[in-house]
């Protein structure tokens, strides 16, 4: 079981990365990933509401969807919007200043696909509370993994002698396909789980 969960870590943070990978969470990929510190906050975020996505989603399909699974991605798509003004809402109170930095990337989280994703996947694949909670910390990990090498490489880009065609959104279309291209390197590494 330890081994098991060990790589269902790995595998959706590093191997399957839901950004660098299946190409979901694209929008604060691109929107949120220009400084470090706030491509960082919005990692954990996310992880946040993934964490709790996870547990609602297993609850949900263990407890309720049996006896009608047509309900099952209504029923995720409330559980993930209620879950986002939750993070909004105390963002807003802990931390204003992180709020105004986020702008409208914070309410996104609400359609963003990734987060969407991970109830999905995790369903179809039959995870557990367990399996799922590692699924849905590795899936964050790798979001938040992204999202900072995207920022680092980002500002790098900046500070450097690049032709003025390629500035702007172009480097970040040349940086985000490398970046793809390194992670799907890693599906060789091991057998997908």
């Amino acid at each position: 079981m330890t081994g098991n969960v060990f790589w269902i870590f790995v595998s959706a943070m590093v191997i399957n990365n839901f950004t660098l990978t299946y190409f979901l969470g694209l929008c604060p990929f691109f929107g949120v990933s220009g400084r470090l510190d706030t491509a960082f906050r919005l990692g954990l975020a996310n992880i946040f509401v993934l964490t709790i996505t996870s547990v609602c989603a297993w609850a949900l399909n263990t407890f309720v969807l049996d006896h009608a699974p047509y309900l099952r991605l209504i029923s995720f798509i409330l559980v993930i919007a209620s879950t986002v003004q939750f993070v909004e809402m105390t963002i807003r109170k802990l931390s204003p200043a992180l709020f105004n930095a986020l702008g409208i990337f914070l309410p996104l989280i609400t359609t963003n696909c990734a987060i969407l994703g991970l109830a999905l996947f995790q369903t179809n694949r039959g995870y557990g509370l367990v399996q799922g909670l590692f699924y849905a910390w590795g899936a964050g990990a790798g979001l938040t993994l992204a999202l900072v090498l995207m920022a680092g490489l980002r500002v790098e880009g900046e500070l450097s002698d690049v032709p003025k065609i390629a500035k702007g959104t172009a480097l970040n279309l040349i940086i985000a396909g490398i970046l793809s291209l390194a992670f799907m390197g890693f599906a060789g590494l091991f057998a997908a789980t």
